[in-house]
């Protein structure tokens, strides 16, 4: 599992983001706080606190090449 903080602060970037996520077979889990959100879910993400950075948990053995497609979301 590799983890990276990213930042979904508008629709548009999540909308985006999830349509990026879905082209993937692997799992992803966003974590906020003491939730956990399914992130090829678009309501899921909706439910969360844009406002902060959000981890994203990736699981799969393509973990650098996901990270390479989603660097647009990433901070820090």
């Amino acid at each position: 599992m590799k983890t990276v903080k990213i930042s979904l602060n508008s629709i548009d970037k999540v909308k985006a983001f999830v349509n990026d996520v879905t082209k993937f077979d692997s799992d992803f889990d966003l974590v906020s706080g003491r939730y956990v959100i399914d992130a090829k879910s678009i309501m899921g993400i909706f439910s969360l606190d844009l406002s902060k950075d959000i981890e994203l948990n990736i699981h799969g053995e393509n973990a650098d090449e996901i990270v390479e497609t989603l660097k647009p979301y990433i901070v820090g």
